[in-house]
Formats: structure tokens, C-alpha cells, sequence
């Protein structure tokens, strides 16, 4: 078989961002074998410019130049004798540091289905110093965590005790319903009121208006008739 001095893909070395592109990489494993080090300084510099201008909407980034520069050694397998502008060189280490994962708050977990405003309406009625008002605020938070409930799951009968219980929990115990207080979803009400006062005054407007058109365009036919006449 006649190859011709072609070169496939997969007869090459594996890239290691591929991202950058093939002759980016040469140009880097080129550098690790230049021997001077001031001219393997400027060409380390230099393909890290090339980098930048690869990917321009990232211009504006100041630390993206520090992402390119721990790129490049990445690239050159942590083999290069080079310097960054920050003075800091990149380790293999540093790219195995994966961050520590972010704990979802436990209580959380449990009332995810009453949603995040609900917490901060607990918040805020825990701070209330009025107990008439705190109570009435409770109950309202309650009927909206009721409503809410039942959205979520259908299936599953949801009690007042469930809600009082929740409502407690996510309160700290602040917010209390007593146990003959009954919790009435139809006072939750989603939809906003509707207001048609200024629609009606516009629509007598012009009502009025067209009523007066038609009063002055019959006044002026029958006074050009009344002349015709004469």
C-alpha cells in the first residue's frame, strides 16, 4: 500500500486540548526542545498570544491570560522551562484539584415541593413582634403551603396537621396554628384582581364621542338638503 507521505489523525499523538488545534501543540512540543532559554521564554510567550487571539470574546477576561498560561503547560505535559507573567508554575496537581462538592441544606431536601418563597415569608412573619398579625400571616402562609402541597402531589391526601407540622418545622417553632384553626386554600388567591373602571370610562368616551359624529354628520346632511330646497 502506497502511503504517499500522508499523515492521519490516527497515526499522531493524542491532543491534549483539542480545543487549540494540532499545530498549536507542535509549535509547544517544539519549544520544550529549544535549548536557550531566553528564545524558549519568547516563544512560549508568543504561542500564548496566538491562544488569545484564537478566542477573542474571552478579551475582556483578566484572568483569562493565566488560564492560557497553565493551558500551555498542560499541553507540554508540565515539561516546559518556562516562566508565566505571575511567576507561579502550573503543576499536575493543580489540574487534578477538583473542589469540594456543594452540600444542599438538609432542610431543604424535605420542603423543596413549598418552594423558596415560602421560606422567606417564614422569615419575615418569625420577625413580626404583633402576635395578631404574626397569626394571621401564619395562616395565610399556611394556606398557600396547603395549595402548594397538593399541586405537587395529586395522589396524596394532605391534612391541616401536615401543614401546621411543616409550618412549624421550617419556623423553628416560631410560627404556631392552634388545632381548631382550620386552613382554607381559597384564601390563597393567585389570580390579580381585575380592574374595568377606566375600560368603561374609555368606552363611554367614545361612545359618546361616536354619538356625537353621527349628531353633527346628520345635522350637516339635512342643512345642505334645507339649501338644495331653497
Amino acid at each position: 500500500m502506497i502511503n504517499h507521505g500522508m499523515q492521519y489523525n490516527s497515526q499522531l499523538e493524542n491532543m491534549k486540548i483539542a480545543e487549540y488545534g494540532r499545530n498549536v501543540q507542535n509549535l509547544i512540543n517544539y519549544t520544550k526542545k529549544v535549548e536557550d532559554k531566553e528564545e524558549r521564554q519568547r516563544l512560549a510567550e508568543g504561542i500564548v498570544d496566538l491562544m488569545y487571539q484564537m478566542n477573542p470574546m474571552h478579551n475582556n477576561d483578566k484572568d483569562y491570560r493565566e488560564k492560557l498560561w497553565r493551558h500551555l503547560f498542560r499541553i507540554a505535559e508540565y515539561e516546559l522551562d518556562v516562566v508565566p507573567p505571575s511567576g507561579v508554575i502550573p503543576t499536575p496537581e493543580e489540574s487534578e484539584y477538583k473542589p469540594a462538592p456543594i452540600e444542599y441544606p438538609e432542610n431543604q431536601k424535605s420542603f423543596r415541593h413549598y418552594g423558596y418563597h415560602v421560606k422567606m415569608l417564614i422569615e419575615k412573619a418569625s420577625k413580626m413582634e404583633d402576635p395578631e398579625k404574626q397569626e394571621e400571616f401564619a395562616l395565610i402562609i399556611a394556606s398557600y403551603m396547603k395549595l402548594a402541597y397538593r399541586t405537587w402531589n395529586r395522589e396524596h391526601y394532605v391534612s391541616d396537621e401536615i401543614i401546621k407540622r411543616d409550618l412549624g418545622k421550617l419556623s423553628n417553632g416560631a410560627l404556631k396554628l392552634d388545632d381548631d384553626v382550620a386552613i382554607d386554600i381559597s384564601a390563597v388567591n393567585l389570580t390579580p384582581k381585575r380592574t374595568y373602571t377606566n375600560n368603561n370610562n374609555n368606552r363611554r368616551k367614545s361612545n359618546s364621542r361616536n354619538n356625537n359624529n353621527k349628531r353633527g354628520y346628520s345635522r350637516s346632511n339635512n342643512n345642505n338638503r334645507n339649501k338644495r330646497r331653497r
